[in-house]
């Protein structure tokens, strides 16, 4: 069997291991092109980006004020925005969802969800959770076999997230398509095609004209869902606009499930190569709580973010000027040896396990709770009740996104199912 630790990263020019890791080849395992990167905490790359691949420089950027999520403040964001589909037909910008914005704008937008994205909310999704996993995996009962990603890792997340924030979910078959094209634009616009950035143009303005109508209906007749919960605020100060309201449900919609597919195959796939943890899993469910933070550190759904430099800035000795793009390798810090004792091991009981699963500082991923507990309610049930589980391809194919880095499918065949 090949491990994730098997490939090593070929001779590159340091100006261009980013492309490389860009490069669908590498998706199976980047890791060794992270290693070689960290040999300097920031590398320059041949288009002009510099990329930060070493835990504490990219912590400190994480929570400092150095740099911005805003696009439109970057030398090259009109390729971006026009590649993400966050121009409008016009060629102006359209309203930046609130991970794309900096405070004050960010706050205030992502207080206003917080209010009520609540612990309670999330919390009392949990059973429902349990019984749309077991449903899952009983679907599979009598074909011994099971594609954990089409099964399961890619229908349970996107039922919650519809039922939390109101959505249909038989429009599922609407938004799977508008959702892959806007994640395919995370990844720079260089590597984009001029179909890809016309498909998620086309993708961005169709899902805010499906949420618009879904909007107009809400007002007509409010239910208890998230979408509600935001139109019921009455205090014209302290509201979103049509149009914050639009990219906010955008993001959650897309944000909310395809994480959350990427942690939960990213999670079993680790698990069926470390099959002494498995067994462990299978025995003790508990192992999951630690088991989970660590799956985000070792193999996390979101591999790096970008970010735009608001000034001249020294980054460990290296001088960044203004308006320069900076590629935040979430993923190759959280696999810092200076950081993590055995960082290249998965420890499923791992302590002192402050990663970048879930990004760090003003923009830690809003929806980190919900996701922790859907990949913890899926995977130790599946640990338990696969008997005999096994791979069926070595490495699985994997998704086209560098950003959002997961299986496209992951077979798993198995003797029979335990109850």
């Amino acid at each position: 069997m090949i491990s994730a630790q098997s490939t090593t990263a070929t001779a590159t020019a340091p100006g261009r291991l980013f492309e490389q890791i860009l490069d669908p080849a590498s998706r199976p395992n980047p890791y060794p092109l992270y290693a070689k990167l960290r040999e300097q905490p920031v590398t320059v790359q041949d288009d002009g980006s510099y990329v930060v691949s070493t835990y504490a420089e990219i912590s400190r950027l994480l929570h400092g004020p150095r740099i911005s999520s805003d696009e439109r403040k970057s030398a090259s964001g009109a390729g971006a925005l026009a590649a993400s589909g966050r121009l409008n037909s016009g060629g102006e910008p359209r309203s930046p969802a609130f991970i794309f914005l900096d405070p004050p704008e960010h706050d205030r937008l992502r207080r206003l969800v917080m209010r009520h994205f609540t612990p309670t909310r999330i919390g009392g999704m949990h059973q429902r959770i349990v019984q749309l996993v077991d449903g899952l995996i009983d679907a599979r009962s009598d074909l011994g076999e099971l594609d954990v990603v089409g099964d399961l890792a890619y229908p349970l997340p996107v039922a919650v997230i519809c039922e939390l924030l109101g959505v249909p979910r038989e429009d599922e078959r609407r938004f799977h398509g508008w959702s892959s094209a806007l994640i395919r634009s995370l990844d720079p616009a260089a590597g984009m095609t001029e179909s890809e950035i016309q498909q998620a143009g086309q993708a961005a303005q169709q899902m805010r004209d499906y949420f618009a109508e879904l909007i107009d209906a809400r007002r007509a007749r409010p239910a208890d869902d998230l979408l509600s919960a935001l139109l019921s605020e009455t205090d014209p100060d302290d509201r979103m606009s049509d149009q914050e309201l639009l990219s906010t449900m955008g993001l959650l919609l897309i944000a909310g499930h395809e994480t959350t597919v990427n942690l939960v195959t990213n999670g079993m796939l680790t698990l069926l190569r470390h099959p002494d943890v498995l067994d462990h899993l299978r025995n003790d469910p508990e192992l999951a709580l630690t088991m989970v933070e660590e799956i985000l550190r070792y193999d996390p759904p979101v591999q790096y973010r970008t970010r735009t430099t608001l000034a001249d800035i020294q980054i460990a000795g290296t001088t960044v000027p203004a308006a320069a793009t900076v590629v935040l390798l979430l993923a190759s810090g959280s696999r810092n040896p200076r950081r993590f004792p055995a960082a290249d091991s998965f420890v499923p009981d791992r302590t002192d396990n402050v990663h970048f699963g879930f990004g760090g500082g003003g923009h830690y991923c809003v929806g980190a709770p919900l996701a922790r507990m859907e990949a913890q309610v899926a995977l130790a049930p599946l640990a338990r009740r696969l008997q005999t589980p096994r791979l069926l391809a070595e490495p699985p194919s994997y998704r086209d996104n560098a950003a959002l880095r997961g299986p496209a499918h992951l077979p798993v065949a198995f003797d029979r199912l335990r109850a």
